[in-house]
């Protein structure tokens, strides 16, 4: 299994912190928040990682991760113009991913806990087509809520509903395969702009063909002021009971190649279950040429 880390967007709900850098770079606790979705792939024991870059500060990020020996990763930059969505992101892997089965870590989600070695292989192992991670939250009406049927299988995600269903979350983290690139090609952007990752999701219900799977540990999506702050304070708390590793140190720059990617095609939407029934080295290994533009 390949890992991809989404770091692009414009960060405009930290402003205006991120007004002259990437907002992967700020710190959370003892190192750049890039880090922990770097240690979230580690902790399932993928080595092959391509790190898709957005937004300001992409040089001081490939600067700071280097060549990524130092990390034990084979990392490979892209680069995403603009914040049109994660599934946009996911679709410009599509050369780099080739055959394998491959997991999306959003780039601000950050998971304190089990590490995730054995839902991968349960997912690698089973015949679905997509999987996430669901949490529980106590305010599910700011996300996207997951809806279950009498023998609890997912039957939709519902976006930011006035009644929610149930307090189960997907949160960033999505294996999938490499099919999923002809669901992204028919998607259209959402009314804001972008491809979404609910739509990806929801295209494998009706299918049977969406693993999920119940993280118990500890989720914070990072991308405000507040909620940078509390995740700083969840990882100090494992700091301070000795469960946080230091932080890899600072590598050297190697040849590089930065890709200008251009957007999968979207021609009309996809829509549409299935369920299944999750860190703490961080690794990056010699830095690779990205691919020609999808």
């Amino acid at each position: 299994m390949k890992g991809i880390v989404l770091a692009g967007g414009t960060a405009t709900r930290l402003y205006p912190l991120t007004t002259v850098t990437n907002k992967h770079l700020l710190p959370l606790y003892d190192r750049p928040m890039i880090y922990y979705p770097l240690e979230t792939l580690a902790g399932m024991g993928i080595t092959e990682v391509l790190l898709i870059l957005g937004g300001r500060s992409v040089g001081d990020i490939v600067e700071l991760l280097g060549d990524g020996s130092q990390f034990g990763f084979d990392l490979t930059y892209r680069y995403q113009r603009g914040p049109l969505g994660i599934a946009h992101g996911i679709g410009l892997a599509r050369k780099w991913v080739g055959r394998d089965d491959f997991c999306v870590v959003l780039g601000d989600n950050i998971l304190r806990g089990p590490m995730l070695d054995a839902v991968a292989r349960e997912f690698q192992q089973g015949v679905c087509g997509a999987g996430t991670l669901l949490y529980e939250v106590p305010d599910p009406e700011r996300f996207g809520v997951a809806e279950f049927d009498g023998q609890g299988h997912v039957v939709r995600f519902e976006e930011k509903p006035a009644h929610p269903k149930s307090n189960l979350i997907p949160i960033g983290v999505y294996m999938l395969r490499p099919e999923v690139f002809g669901v992204i090609e028919r998607l259209r952007p959402s009314a804001r702009g972008e491809f979404e990752i609910t739509d990806v999701l929801n295209h494998y219900i009706p299918r049977d063909g969406l693993y999920w799977h119940r993280y118990t540990g500890q989720w914070i999506d990072a991308g405000t002021v507040p909620s940078l702050l509390r995740a700083a304070e969840m990882v100090g708390a494992d700091a301070r009971r000795g469960e946080l590793l230091p932080p890899a140190q600072a590598g050297t720059v190697a040849d590089y190649t930065i890709t200008i990617s251009k957007a999968p095609n979207a021609t009309h939407a996809a829509n549409g279950n299935g369920h299944a029934n999750g860190h703490d080295a961080l690794g990056i290994g010699a830095l690779k040429h990205a691919p020609e533009p999808v």
